[in-house]
């Protein structure tokens, strides 16, 4: 058949060639690709190849998209007809947004390895990735339609970041956490952290390790007493072993301290995690605590004389302001109010009150101490009370969490022996507050099976120097009521507390340097902000899936909203349980 030339009426539609594009090929291409009004143009050049034409083509006015797309070449071609009936052909950028499966695919798996990437909790995480997600200026897209794939490309890979460095809700940690310290992850919860790695050194150092140094410095506390009191001078104790306690709470105090601040620098986004949690925001008081621990059992060779006002200026100081943050939290009646968050460890930011007064005392500052010793008292009343009577919307507590129970004696035999050291007699109110925890002391020790069964953890340390202050009181007591029972409690309960810190810091050092196995993950710092696991089994799961709604839905539409339950409203469902959370806060 003979060639056909073309006409403007036969143009709409062309074949193109679409067989392999050799490099000589593309080069002449380029060369020679310009618009072509018709076919008897004199601009025309002479090697471009005749183009080919259909018989019997459809209409005009009916535009044709011809779309070319080559693996070796990435190469795509777009025909189109103007008004005028010229024909320009134009190159797509390759931006691999075409691929819409690879896209997902590759947006999933970067996802996956966001989930197991520990820099999520580094100092300043989110500034650096914000940075790394925006490309260089020559590769920036210049569609605006490449522009919201990145948006949305970036708002995916950032929302893992949203959920690290946003406060995390109280009653979060309440419902996605178990445990003695709430710090074991629910089995229908996720955490932003692989649970089958092994974290890094400082992202599995908690706070809770203020414990140790609470147990030892306190133990010097005691052990100072017990070679000091007139009570107990039959004992004939020498004040080497006081030395011996107070240099080791020091250099324990000095490494926790250091590696803390380590953790700070580094990892300062999981810092800010325990400062939310509601049992660990109350290790925070612990360094100061510590101190003030040290600065009153302190051995006669290093402090024979008293002691410069200056040293408890620095230790109350920021435990000052730390207390006026929590208690207006408490007092305001906002997220974190007490009814809310209120458990045992809460004594920790309590009892340094008291513990503060004594050291003022001794110092030789009365009106400091008395000021100290009634916000402390005034404050234990209220957490007393509101863990004691349990409201009625509060559950009870499991028997994972009955050793905490052993804070309740902290608080008030620290108590009375401030306000001996106030006053300089072991008057009526300082017997109260003995007896009170004297009684709590038995009430905990008859229940054997509380202390039996459970992991063992480094928080644990928190739980001896309560016995180690009842103890002390007890020396105190003994030194204003002579007789029998008074020695033999001051040796039963003297004898108890140490040989507790002697077992717990035997099996800190097996675990350590004999198991390693003292720090494991630190699961309770890698929850989400909202759950992103199973749903929890309970009525919403009923409700979604109740087998008597189904004959009322036509089938079609059941399969397909089943479907997008599936693939395309988890980010609905994730905003709902955000705002639910926000409604119970």
């Amino acid at each position: 058949m003979a060639n056909l030339s073309p006409s403007p009426s036969t143009t709409a539609s062309h074949f193109i060639d679409i067989r392999e594009v050799l490099p000589e090929e593309r080069e002449l291409d380029r060369a020679m690709m310009r618009p072509v009004s018709n076919n008897n143009s004199p601009e025309r050049k002479v090697g471009r190849p005749p183009i080919r034409l259909r018989m019997g083509s459809r209409p005009r006015q009916q535009k044709c998209f011809s779309r070319q797309v080559s693996l070796e070449t990435g190469f795509s071609a777009l025909n189109k007809d103007s008004g005028g009936g010229h024909n320009e052909r134009k190159v797509l950028s390759r931006s691999g947004l075409s691929f819409g499966g690879f896209e997902m695919a590759s947006r999933a798996a970067g996802n996956g390895m966001r989930k197991g990437d520990f820099s999520i909790f580094r100092t300043r995480s989110t500034l650096s990735k914000q940075n790394s997600l925006i490309p260089p200026r020559k590769e920036r897209p210049e569609n605006n339609q490449d522009n919201q794939h990145q948006r949305n490309s970036e708002s995916s890979s950032t929302g893992m970041d949203e959920s690290v460095n946003r406060s995390v809700p109280a009653g979060r940690y309440f419902a996605a956490l178990s445990g003695p310290e709430l710090d074991v992850v629910k089995d229908f919860e996720d955490i932003l952290l692989p649970k089958d790695k092994t974290w890094p050194f400082l992202l599995r150092f908690p706070i809770g390790c203020y414990g140790m140094c609470l147990g030892l410095s306190s133990q010097a506390v005691l052990w100072r007493a017990l070679a000091t009191s007139p009570a107990t001078k039959f004992l004939h104790v020498t004040p080497l072993i006081n030395l011996v306690l107070w240099c080791l709470a020091l250099t324990v105090l000095l490494a926790v301290s250091t590696t803390y601040l380590l953790k700070c620098i580094f990892y300062f986004e999981a810092v800010k995690r325990e400062w939310y949690h509601p049992v660990r925001i109350n290790f925070f008081f612990a360094p100061w605590v510590v101190c003030m621990f040290l600065a009153i059992g302190a051995p006669l060779r290093l402090a024979p004389g008293p002691l410069h006002p200056a040293i408890w200026c620095s230790f109350m100081a920021p435990y000052f302001f730390l207390e006026l943050k929590i208690y207006g939290q408490w007092l305001s009646g906002g997220k974190r109010r007490l009814c809310k968050v209120a458990n045992p460890s809460s004594h920790l930011s309590v009892v340094g009150n008291f513990v503060g007064a004594i050291l003022a005392a001794k110092v030789g500052w009365n009106e400091a101490a008395k000021f100290f010793w009634a916000v402390g008292f005034a404050h234990y009343l209220v957490v007393f009370v509101t863990l004691y009577q349990r409201l009625p919307t509060s559950e009870a507590l499991p028997k994972e969490l009955h050793p905490v129970y052993s804070m309740f004696i902290a608080a008030p035999s620290a108590a009375s022996v401030a306000w001996e050291a106030i006053y300089g007699q072991f008057d009526g109110l300082s017997r109260t507050c003995y007896f009170i925890a004297l009684f709590l002391y038995m009430s905990l020790v008859v229940r054997i099976n509380f202390f039996t069964g459970f992991r063992f953890s480094v928080a644990w340390w928190s739980y001896t120097f309560p016995m180690t202050t009842v103890s002390v009181a007890t020396i105190k007591y003994a030194e204003y009521q002579h007789s029998l029972m008074s020695r033999g409690l001051v040796l039963t309960l003297s004898f108890m507390s140490s040989t507790m810190v002697a077992i717990l810091l035997i099996s800190t050092l097996l675990h350590a340097f004999v198991w390693h196995t003292l720090f494991p993950n630190d699961l309770a710092i890698a929850i989400m902000k909202k759950r992103h696991g199973r749903d929890k089994p309970g009525a919403s799961s009923s409700k979604r899936y109740d087998i008597r709604r189904w004959p009322k839905q036509n089938p079609l539409s059941f399969v397909s909203s089943i479907t997008k339950q599936n693939f395309g409203s988890r980010r609905i469902n994730t905003v709902d349980r955000e705002s639910r959370w926000d409604e119970e806060e």
